[in-house]
This record gives structure tokens, sequence and C-alpha cells, in this order.
């Protein structure tokens, strides 16, 4: 299905009943990577895998900020009439996630946030090398979105009364205090690590975290 929003085209997947689920998927991905975890969420939610815009089947713009995706799906959220959403977010999509729940925060039920960051300084050494030099081999606007956004100050979220559930990577791309640093800024917020893996791996193609977020949502 597509839809016109904020001033660009959207492409997702509706699946299931219940209520309403957006799952956001992260840089350089498309919906596909929640298809065996949507299988089973869609048994209680209504979702929504959207494609964000440079991704997937969504249109194409020269606008690539993390704001501006976060303003396309709260135009998703007003344009169908969801009200207030629960968020599946991971790594990009959970950084649109929680810049949606700073500036709209009525549109959010609850989120999951799954290996987000806050600024490009979260990135491991390693990390931020890799993504630095492919940038400079490729230049890859997604690449270069990594290296300059986002920005979101640990005071910022403090505000953001909304429940959620903060899932990372005992491996991950980002450093370990950038969860928990971020676990303790929010409200009202649960951490959960995956031991042994990496940055997409409990995630991508896999409902590894099927009970944990089952139980969340509902």
């Amino acid at each position: 299905m597509i839809i016109d929003v904020n001033g660009t085209v959207l492409f997702y997947e509706k699946s299931g009943s219940g209520p309403p689920l957006i799952l956001l998927h992260g840089n350089g991905e498309d919906h596909h990577i929640f298809d065996k975890l949507s299988a089973k969420l869609e048994r209680d939610f209504t979702l929504y895998a959207v494609d964000s815009r440079n991704h997937g089947q969504s249109e194409k713009t020269g606008d690539y900020s993390y704001d501006t995706m976060a303003e396309d799906i709260y135009g998703f959220i007003e344009a169908l009439g969801l009200g207030r959403a629960g968020l599946i977010g991971f790594s990009d999509g959970a950084v649109i996630s929680l810049i949606l729940a700073m500036n709209h925060g009525g549109a959010v039920n609850k989120m999951a946030l799954l290996g987000v960051n806050l600024k490009p300084d979260d990135f491991t050494e390693e990390s931020y090398k890799f993504i630095k030099d492919t940038y400079e081999e490729t230049k890859d606007p997604l690449f270069k979105l990594m290296l300059e956004e986002p920005n979101i100050e640990q005071d910022a979220v403090k505000g953001i009364d909304i429940p959620a559930l903060v899932i990372a990577a005992e491996n991950d791309i980002f450093k370990p205090e950038t969860f928990t640093d971020l676990a303790a800024a929010l409200p009202d917020a649960t951490l959960k690590i995956m031991a042994g893996h990496g940055h997409d791996s409990y995630i991508a193609g896999q409902d590894l975290l099927y009970p944990d977020l089952l139980s969340f949502f509902k």
C-alpha cells in the first residue's frame, strides 16, 4: 500500500487486527527485516510495516534527515487516523521513534527502541571508522546521515512520558553506556540486553523478541 504524507510517498504493508503497531526499519533496510516477527505480532495487533523515505519502495527524495522522517510517520499516523500508536523501531527506526515521541508524544502509546543512538559519538570507535571509510568511498547519503545525525541531548528525553522498552545487543555498534544512560534518562523505561548478539542479529529475520514485545505492548 502507498500513502502520500509530508510531501512524499511512503510504501507500507498492513496486516493483522487489534491495536495499531508501527514497525520502522534501520538504515539501508526495508520493512522486510520484520517479516518473521510480524507473522506472530499480527495475531494481536494491526501492523503497519513502513519503508522510510529513500528506502525500499518508498519515494526517493533529497531529504535524509531523521527529523523529516519522524514527521513522515506523524503524518502517517494522522492520515490513517490511528490515534495513539505503538512503535517498534530498529536502529534508524528507533531514532525516528524517539524524535517522534519528543515532538508528538500524543501520537505514541508505547515504544520499543532497538539499537538506538542519540549522537554519532555513540558509535564505537571501530564502527564509526567503518561508516566514515564507507562514506568516503561511496558518498552514500545514508552513511553521511549516520556521521552527522542524530543530535539528541540526554536532557531532551527526560520529558518523554511514554512507556519505553530499550533493547541493545551485547556486542552492539554503539557504546554500552548509550543504552544504559538513555534508559536511566527516560521516565518510564525498561532495558534489555541481548546477550551474545550483534547490532541486528536478534531482529533482522528473527522473532526472538516476540515474547518481550507481546508482553510490553499488551
